[in-house]
């Protein structure tokens, strides 16, 4: 087996004589429909402009076969393969925890760690959970969420802004690195479609 056919069978493409129907419906090498050919003389074509013939449409009556560079083909899939990966990969989310009202110095060492993180590019979730009686008073939470945004505007963006479901108040910062250029001081403030209490975060 040469090392054109070696590569081809692991692409689940048939490449010239490979191609064993009698008959195929033929895409030139400019991309023109030239219709349906034998297969002999699909070939003769490929050859006549020093290129392949592949199959790019198996299942068809009777298959599509492509005048092409096999070589060039491959390498285009590939590198489209590669980039819809990247594309689809998953940024990780880390989390910082605090309570309404946090020390600085406590939350200093917390920011610190949102800093290295958004540096490395992941994502940050910011929760202020609330016990018993605090929840009465979101506007303090907010405010802590707000102080880490700003502390954090030279790295990151607001990616959602703080918002109260249940006893939990939280925000997502983003890596600055991995999203359009965007303040993250820039209005981090609940929205009504997400709060599941009556009780509303106002400004501190």
């Amino acid at each position: 087996m040469s090392q054109k056919e070696k590569t081809i069978s692991t692409t689940n493409f048939r490449v010239n004589e490979a191609i064993r129907e009698p008959e195929v419906r033929l895409i030139g090498p400019k991309g023109e429909n030239l219709g349906v050919v034998p297969t002999y003389e699909a070939m003769r074509i490929a050859r006549e402009a020093d290129l392949d013939l592949v199959e790019v449409a198996p299942n068809a009556t009777p298959p599509v076969c492509r005048v092409m560079d096999v070589g060039k083909f491959l390498y285009e899939r590939t590198k489209k393969e590669r980039e819809a990966r990247k594309a689809q990969t998953k940024i990780e989310i880390k989390e910082i925890r605090l309570r309404p009202k946090t020390n600085e110095h406590h939350r200093s060492f917390k920011t610190r760690d949102a800093r290295k993180w958004l540096l490395d590019g992941m994502k940050v979730r910011v929760t202020v959970r609330f016990r018993g009686r605090e929840i009465d008073y979101p506007e303090l939470a907010l405010e802590d969420l707000r102080e880490i945004a700003k502390e954090l505007v030279d790295v990151a963006i607001v990616e959602q802004p703080p918002a109260l479901e249940g006893k939990v108040m939280s925000m997502v910062l983003s890596s600055a690195k991995n999203a359009p250029k965007k303040s993250a001081e820039a209005s981090p403030k609940p929205e009504a479609d997400h709060t599941t209490t009556p009780a509303k975060p106002t400004a501190g």
